[in-house]
This record gives structure tokens, C-alpha cells and sequence, in this order.
């Protein structure tokens, strides 16, 4: 049995209302969440899980998809609390969920710097400290950017380069459901690459979308935009083609 519940964490960000989507994925024998928000939402995603019956004591796990701060920001303290759990990540980006290798969106926003309008920087640099700040934690355990999950049966792990290098997606192919994680996003009924002006590569996201574009997908869970379950295909082949 796998049960596959996203999580709606609604918060305010720069006065402005914000949404998204951690996913849990619950077995027989395991509770693993996908991603884990900002530092300070704990307490949402405990919530969050409450309202489709799970009680968050019993996470097992939780595989970070890529270490930018909504993903992993909040692994810290979840990790204080459940000292138990288990951390997943791709062999490429454990180095970075670990804090052994700098943040590749820090080096990213130090590096556009310079190219901002002077009205920006003031928020830049804000951002830039915040990156900083972020605490790291070790990984139990790194898996191979494709194949199958050795701790999670029936989930395999997609590596969609192009957000981050190491950027991993999930799909349970017995259920059809793909987890995307960054991959892509929802805006309005429509998918679209996930903050292009952030992608580090974007010829590698658009090959990723046409690599998802291949799978049977019956329900797709984006992290931005929540879920979908119509005319996916038709959506990833209308990025592609652009």
C-alpha cells in the first residue's frame, strides 16, 4: 500500500500570500516526507499532515529534492525535533544538503550581483544572507539520480537536471503519480518551467520536462502550483515546443 498526500503549506512572504506543496508518501512500514519548506513551518506541515490523518511522530524519512531554501530551510529543525529521521538526497546534491560544498544559489546570487538595478540590491543581499544562514544537515543516505529508491519500494527517482544539477523528481509507476518537485510548475491552470530567470540550465530543464513527458502520469504534484491531473502531457509537450 502507498499513499501519496501533498501537503499545503500556506504562509506570507513579503506581505504577499505564498503556497506550497511538501508531499508525504505513506506505506506499511514508512513515512517519508519530500521536502520540508522554510525554517519556521514545523508546525504547518505537522498541521498539514494532521488533516489527512497522519500523525508527523511517525516520519520516517525525508528526501530533499535540492537544496534551495524552500526545500531544505526547514530540515534543521525538523531534524532537532525527530532526531530519528532519516535524510535522503541524490548522491549529487548531498554534498550541498550536508553544507560540504557551498550552496550553489548562493554562488548563483553572488554571482548576478553586480548585473542588478541599485533598487534590488538592498533585497539581494537580504537574500544572499539569508542563503548564508541556512542550516545544513548530514544525509544518512544518498541514492543514484535514477532508478529505483533502495528504502522507499516502488518509488523511483528521476534525475530533472536544470533547476539545480542535481535536481531529482519522483514517480511511483504503479499509481501514476509524479512527484516534480521543481521541475515544473503550475501558474494558472498551465505548467511552465519553474522560475526560468533561476534555472541554472535551461536547455537542461526543457530536455527534463520532455524526459517526464514520456511517462504515464495520471496525477502530478508540482511543489509551486499544487496538483494536476488533466491534459499533463499535452502541457509538458506545450513547453517543449516553445
Amino acid at each position: 500500500m502507498i499513499k501519496v498526500h501533498p501537503l499545503p503549506i500556506h504562509f506570507l512572504s513579503n506581505d504577499q500570500q505564498q503556497v506550497i506543496y511538501p508531499t508525504l508518501i505513506q506505506t506499511d512500514v514508512s513515512l517519508t516526507l519530500v521536502d520540508c519548506g522554510y525554517e519556521g513551518q514545523l508546525h504547518l506541515l505537522e498541521e498539514a499532515a494532521a488533516l489527512v490523518d497522519v500523525d508527523f511522530a511517525n516520519l520516517t524519512g525525508v528526501i530533499i529534492t535540492h537544496h534551495d531554501i524552500d526545500h531544505m530551510g526547514g530540515l534543521f529543525e525538523l531534524k532537532q525535533k525527530y532526531p530519528h529521521v532519516k535524510v535522503y538526497s541524490s548522491k549529487l546534491e548531498a554534498p550541498y544538503v550536508s553544507g560540504h560544498k557551498k550552496s550553489l544559489r548562493l554562488q548563483q546570487a553572488e554571482d548576478l550581483f553586480d548585473q542588478l538595478p541599485e533598487d534590488h540590491k538592498p533585497w539581494a543581499i537580504a537574500f544572499q544572507q539569508q542563503l548564508a544562514d541556512m542550516k545544513c544537515v548530514a544525509v544518512d543516505a544518498g541514492f543514484e539520480e535514477n532508478g529505483a529508491l533502495p528504502f522507499l519500494k516502488d518509488v523511483n527517482s528521476i534525475h530533472t537536471p536544470g533547476h539545480m544539477p542535481g535536481h531529482i523528481s519522483l514517480y511511483i509507476p504503479f499509481l501514476k503519480i509524479l512527484i516534480a518537485a521543481d521541475a515544473l510548475v503550475i501558474e494558472q491552470d498551465r505548467l511552465e518551467i519553474a522560475n526560468p530567470q533561476f534555472t541554472m540550465d535551461l536547455a537542461a530543464a526543457v530536455a527534463s520536462i520532455k524526459k517526464l513527458a514520456t511517462l504515464e502520469i495520471d496525477m502530478l504534484i508540482c511543489y509551486h502550483g499544487g496538483v494536476m491531473k488533466e491534459n499533463i502531457r499535452q502541457n509538458m509537450i506545450q513547453i517543449t515546443n516553445h
